[in-house]
């Protein structure tokens, strides 16, 4: 008897088999719903790292171009910067030109007398000045006379035949003296052409 008690205590110990199997089948039936959930959580996961990897891709893009125009601004900035130094006092130039032309005009005049003399010394002096302060600011007489025709720095107002030792398109005679301002005419040659 005491045999059978002990086996009626091991049988009620132990689990029978039905509940075994209906508790790994409640575990079985759990798994997947588990996986099912954390797969979803992984997939929102990666969608969310995507989007976030493309809003820093985006910004990195944008960061990029600002700076790209900053170096443009700045570069335009100092060519403009530069442009102006360089034709700084054109339109004083400009100004001026009519009075160096006026200087020359009295210098052609032609004095007897002794005032007449010291007045037209008065005057070279005043040329020569003026010539020189446009010199030292770059500004410069367009060699015309004897030299071919440039159109980019002379205007023809007048042609005639070329005669003797003359070749064509060759300048014959200044009216108005042009200047240049570097490589910028300030005000082109008024002359006269051989054909």
């Amino acid at each position: 008897m005491a045999k059978d008690e002990e086996k009626n205590s091991q049988a009620s110990a132990a689990p029978n088999e039905g509940e075994v199997k209906a508790k790994q089948e409640q575990k079985s039936a759990k798994e997947p719903a588990a996986k099912a959930g954390e797969t979803e959580k992984v997939a929102a996961l990666q969608k969310q790292v995507e989007e976030l990897t493309k809003q820093l891709d985006d910004q990195k893009d944008q960061n990029l171009r600002a700076q790209a125009e900053m170096q443009n601004m700045t570069k335009r900035f100092k060519k403009e910067q530069a442009q102006l130094l360089k034709y700084d006092g054109q339109d004083l130039a400009k100004g001026i030109l009519p009075v160096l032309d006026n200087l020359k005009r009295a210098l052609e005049i032609e004095v007897e007398d002794e005032n007449g003399q010291q007045l037209k010394k008065g005057i070279q002096m005043v040329h020569d000045h003026l010539e020189k302060a446009l010199a030292d600011h770059d500004i410069k007489e367009v060699e015309a006379l004897n030299q071919p025709f440039d159109p980019t720095t002379q205007q023809a107002v007048q042609t005639v035949s070329a005669s003797g030792d003359q070749k064509p398109d060759t300048v014959v005679q200044v009216l108005q003296a042009g200047y240049v301002l570097h490589d910028r005419v300030l005000r082109p040659a008024m002359v006269i052409v051989a054909q």
